[in-house]
């Protein structure tokens, strides 16, 4: 086994490449409310740990999803038991291919404009646009054309697909909206924020903090939510804290009021009064390259690598204890989450299939075929989550027992997502993801031709599971799980990815409540400080 370490500058991140931009977009308002008796400051600054700098505040870009939820609204928010509610919009409907917003009355921009059915159209279509190659708004969107239409009289925005689309409302409907300002000049946004939230960015210095400051007059947020309530900060400052440890010992000091820690250093943070939520993830979720040219693009290689490994032993080294195997891509408690890995991914007998294959061993031992020996890339990042390293290295040990030479490499986070998105230099990526709350949004990773800018980094071509996800997306919301089901399952088969352990994070609070939404993603109108 080959071993080699770059380090670089970087941040730990609880997502993979591949699905933070999901899960920061379609987060909604639900999640659980930390809890704190004393009496709440007036005004006040709450000071919020991120893992990772932001480059760029576009909402609709890869790296400003994360905090876009401080300075811009969606049409509607999801609640905490996963019920649709009110945000720019105060009623909608829709059908499989046609969907209608009715705008609040009041809602204005944060240059003080008033918010139209137009303005927010433009911006829907803006982002839909796939010439402006946004990869935050194309992963939330749905993934079939759509046209959008607006009535500024009836306060009414109106958005038809091309074919069904089994979620309409939960992409749509939660796309950040940016106002008419900020599309005259999107470079600009960048660095500001031209939305309609409840906090204004205010300041911005490279490699953070990032600074917020209240809008007076908010009324808008999920079920109407304002920003005066008292203990609603006055300013929230996000500051990059990229080592855990630090972010523990800042949460026990005061340095930070609300941060997420994902690894060991939870342990230390038990007992000591602060608020805790718990996030549930998927950890270790594992890509193999399929472009062609690469080892991994035979399928019976890839299923005898997956059917060789120890599931029970890689998700106890995944949370650090006694873990429980992934049961499915997504995290629990998403929509249509159920146990799809038991009976599907590939059992140790796929590893007897390799000699059909064409795999044999040579005198020393190695896998070989046409007289070439197997040598895989296996990156992982401790920016993704400090385990993944030591997941990576279980997974290397096992196929290295089966006669694979592994290159297993540890990179920055801004490495690996370079070899996914842009070189291609890789075999298996081991990453850690909360999970997107609907199944559509794995489509773009595992379907789709592989062209200059796409989201099928790994190059999966499997058509039973394209086959199922049309056939889903036929069927409205909820009624269409069965079948969205079944596609995941057709993903494992092939071992097409591999979900490696059930987990959470855990955010914590210093003299904060708050409600977290799916993801983990703080929800700005619900944070109070207290004394």
């Amino acid at each position: 086994m080959h071993r080699r370490t770059v380090s670089s500058p970087g941040a730990r991140s609880v997502v993979a490449a591949a699905g933070a931009v999901v899960s920061a977009v379609l987060a909604g308002c639900g999640g659980d409310v930390s809890s704190t008796r004393t009496p709440v400051v007036v005004g006040g600054t709450v000071t919020i740990a991120a893992v990772s700098e932001t480059p760029s505040f576009d909402p609709y870009s890869q790296f400003g999803l994360s905090l876009a939820p401080y300075a811009y609204d969606s049409l509607v928010d999801v609640a905490r038991d996963g019920r649709v509610v009110s945000g720019l919009a105060e009623r909608w409907q829709a059908g499989a291919t046609a969907a209608s917003f009715t705008l609040r009355k009041g809602v204005t921009c944060s240059d003080g404009t008033a918010l139209t059915a137009s303005g927010v159209a433009r911006s829907l279509r803006y982002a839909g646009d796939p010439r402006n190659r946004l990869i935050g708004a194309r992963t939330a969107l749905p993934g079939v054309p759509f046209t959008v239409s607006a009535d500024d009289a009836e306060r009414t925005v109106s958005v038809r697909t091309a074919s069904p689309y089994s979620f309409i409302v939960r992409t749509v409907g939660l796309l950040p909206v940016v106002c008419p300002a900020g599309l005259t000049d999107p470079g600009a946004l960048e660095k500001r924020s031209e939305g309609t939230g409840p906090y204004v960015l205010s300041g911005y210095t490279s490699g953070g903090p990032y600074l917020f400051t209240r809008r007076k007059g908010y009324a808008w947020g999920p079920r109407g939510a304002g920003n005066a309530a008292p203990g609603q900060p006055e300013r929230i400052v996000v500051t990059v804290v990229p080592q855990e440890s630090t972010v523990a010992n800042l949460l026990l000091t005061g340095g930070v009021n609300i941060a997420m820690v994902t690894g060991p250093d939870r342990a230390r943070l038990t007992g000591h009064g602060l608020a805790t939520v718990q996030v549930p993830t998927v950890v270790g979720l594992t890509f193999f390259n399929e472009r062609s040219g690469r080892p991994l693009s035979d399928p019976a290689l890839r299923q005898a690598l997956v059917g060789a490994l120890d599931r029970k032993g890689l998700a106890n080294v995944a949370i650090g204890g006694d873990g429980t195997p992934a049961r499915h891509l997504t995290a629990p408690g998403s929509l249509c989450h159920s146990d799809v890995a038991t009976g599907n991914l590939p059992s140790h007998s796929a590893v007897r299939a390799l000699h059909a294959a064409g795999w044999t061993k040579n005198v020393r031992g190695r896998l070989v075929r046409q007289g070439l020996p197997l040598r895989l890339r296996l990156l992982s990042s401790a920016d993704f989550g400090s385990t993944l390293p030591s997941v990576a290295e279980l997974m290397a040990v096992t196929w290295q027992a089966l006669g694979v030479d592994v290159d297993l490499v540890g990179e920055s986070r801004n490495a690996v997502v370079q070899a996914m998105y842009g070189s291609g230099d890789f075999d298996v990526v081991v990453g850690s993801s909360p999970g997107p709350p609907l199944p559509a949004q794995l489509v773009p990773y595992f379907s789709g031709p592989p062209s200059s800018g796409g989201l099928n980094f790994a190059r999966v071509t499997n058509p039973a599971y394209d086959r199922l996800v049309a056939r889903a997306l036929r069927s409205p919301g909820s009624a269409s799980c069965a079948d969205w089901n079944r596609a995941a399952a057709a993903l494992l088969r092939s071992a097409d990815a591999l979900p490696v352990a059930d987990g959470t994070s855990t955010v914590y609070g210093y003299r904060t409540t708050f409600s977290v939404a799916p993801g983990g993603r703080i929800v700005p109108t619900s944070i109070r400080l207290h004394r």
